[in-house]
């Protein structure tokens, strides 16, 4: 494993947001979402395309706040431009858990 300093870690902005929509997303080349994500009124709504598909439901995922690093540059996947990436612990099957706050917080809060 490579190690980073503490200045590197300080340049990744990590936030805590709350999903507004999740879409099937079809064109994608392995199951995965369309969200849309409310940082606050600091970063405000971002998108993201996220893998969750094998855990989670759509209609479970509105309202939920999740942890996503909101600093890299958009990246197009098939036709849609993901702004923001959404945490979680990939399990040996590939499968993603949600990292998520365990008390609701301010969206947009900064994870230290």
């Amino acid at each position: 494993m490579e190690t980073i300093t503490w200045p590197d870690f300080e340049k990744v902005e990590i936030r805590v947001g709350t999903i507004l929509e999740a879409n099937d997303f079809p064109k994608a080349r392995n199951p995965a979402y369309q969200l849309l994500i409310d940082f606050g009124p600091e970063l405000g709504l971002k998108k993201s395309s996220a893998q969750i598909t094998a855990l989670y439901q759509k209609e479970d995922l509105v309202g939920k706040q999740v942890v996503a690093v909101v600093n890299f540059p958009p990246k197009q996947i098939a036709n849609f431009i993901s702004e923001c990436l959404v945490l979680g612990v990939v399990g040996d099957n590939k499968e993603v858990v949600l990292l998520q706050p365990d008390k609701n917080v301010k969206n947009g809060q900064r994870i230290a």
